[in-house]
């Protein structure tokens, strides 16, 4: 490999890291989302250019920022240039570019500074705006934070990708063109973006968890990002219920990434991991912080009937121990909160392993007769399963290899193809 090759390697993995955080320190600059997008990849462009020759940078964090702002501030002086009635504060930019850079970018963080004072969470709050529809409002903001491309946010929605690339590219010229502010809102408006927030939050992680496409199995970065701004929110908004059912969720759910591969990366599956392997401090961080939704006012929102799901599995020492009845409950109260075809099948999975395969499968095959989870790969995942505890193997088989044509992840396309070829019984992940 050349050394060229060798560091556009580093620089892809870097901007994977980083390329949210960068996109938000200079959206506080600029005030402009789409604005903030593109330096940021003008960074990316002379990064691409000068790392093979100069090296990759002690901090490449700071030298991408530092480019990106750079650019944003000649956009900026070249726009107010080129309009007569914004001469002065040309001169404004001017003396502003005048200053050492870092002295200007502490210069221009106080001055925005909001109450929650992260840059990330503003970013998201941002393309949360109410402006933008629910949807369109998810996928800006998984594709500026989360750093998916648009083939994973569509998995995430089980939408054809061009559908989501139009709502990508509408939502950033709507924000464009009512020219709204980078900032997190306060009072009810932070309010009625809330949920929107909290479903972006939600879908990163899970594409963290569980890597719609690609090599690898999990993203733990997009895990470990979503559980900080989880945390951030949760310390902001101490008497929201979901805020804390979300981070519980997250935390338990990430306490078991360790014990979710072997040493080739290869998937472990639930009900066969090594339990001493999860994170028992994100276990109690989980279970703390269901407690405290569970103790606030009102009916269970869904994130925080997902945690009690999840806390279910993180209380039971072994596999067998694992309280199926009680799960399947909750996924009765949660497919009321939440009417999904999604949630229908994991409760489908529920209700089997709790009361029989049999009576899993009568959920399961309503769901199969309908257009709604055709493409979905563990709508097939799932019917196997359920069709091999009943020893009906040709058909789980069939079921295996269905699954595996739909997967778009390597890894777990291996696993299916693998059931497929052996028909035996498992559980899914």
């Amino acid at each position: 490999m050349t050394a060229q090759a060798t560091v556009a390697d580093a620089l892809a993995a870097i901007w994977h890291i980083e390329s949210a955080k960068v996109i938000a320190a200079v959206a506080r600059l600029t005030r402009d989302l789409g604005l903030a997008q593109e330096c940021a990849q003008d960074a990316l462009v002379a990064a691409l250019e000068h790392w093979p020759v100069e090296g990759v940078p002690d901090n490449p964090a700071a030298w991408l920022t530092t480019a990106a702002k750079r650019r944003a501030l000649d956009v900026l002086r070249h726009r107010a240039q080129a309009a007569p009635k914004h001469a002065e504060l040309a001169v404004e930019l001017d003396t502003q570019h005048a200053m050492r850079e870092a002295d200007f970018a502490e210069a221009v963080d106080a001055a925005l500074d909001d109450d929650i004072g992260d840059d990330l969470l503003a970013l998201v709050f941002t393309a949360c705006h109410p402006l933008l529809s629910p949807e369109a409002r998810a996928a800006l903001t998984l594709k500026v934070v989360g750093g998916l491309s648009v083939e994973e946010i569509a998995r995430a929605y089980l939408k054809p990708p061009a559908t989501v690339a139009q709502r990508i590219v509408r939502a950033k010229r709507t924000l464009a063109e009512a020219r709204v502010p980078f900032e997190t809102p306060r009072g009810a408006e932070l309010h009625a973006r809330l949920p929107s927030v909290l479903e972006v939050l939600y879908l990163i992680f899970n594409e963290g968890y569980a890597a719609t496409a690609g090599d690898d199995w999990m993203r733990p970065a997009l895990c470990e990002e979503a559980q900080r701004l989880g945390r951030v929110l949760a310390d902001r908004l101490p008497e929201e219920a979901e805020v804390h059912g979300l981070l519980a969720l997250m935390e338990i759910q990430a306490s078991r990434l360790a014990a979710r591969v072997d040493a080739r990366g290869q998937p472990i599956l639930l009900m066969e991991q090594d339990r001493g392997r999860w994170d028992r401090l994100l276990i109690r961080r989980g279970l703390a912080a269901l407690e405290h939704a569970e103790a606030l006012p009102g009916p269970l929102g869904a994130y925080t009937l997902q945690a009690a799901i999840a806390a279910c599995h993180a209380r039971a020492a072994v596999a067998a121990d694992t309280d199926w009845a009680r799960i399947a409950a909750l996924y009765d109260a949660l497919v009321q909160v939440v009417p999904s075809p999604v949630v229908a099948l994991n409760r489908a999975v529920a209700v089997g392993m709790a009361f029989g395969p049999a009576a899993g499968l009568e959920l399961v095959e309503p769901l199969a007769a309908g257009p709604a989870l055709k493409d979905y790969h563990l709508l097939p995942a799932v019917r196997g399963e359920l069709l091999a505890k009943l020893d009906r193997i040709d058909e789980a088989r069939a079921e295996f290899a269905r699954a595996a044509e739909l997967a778009q992840n390597a890894r777990e396309r291996a696993l299916l193809l693998a059931r497929a070829a052996g028909g035996g019984e498992n559980d899914k992940p």
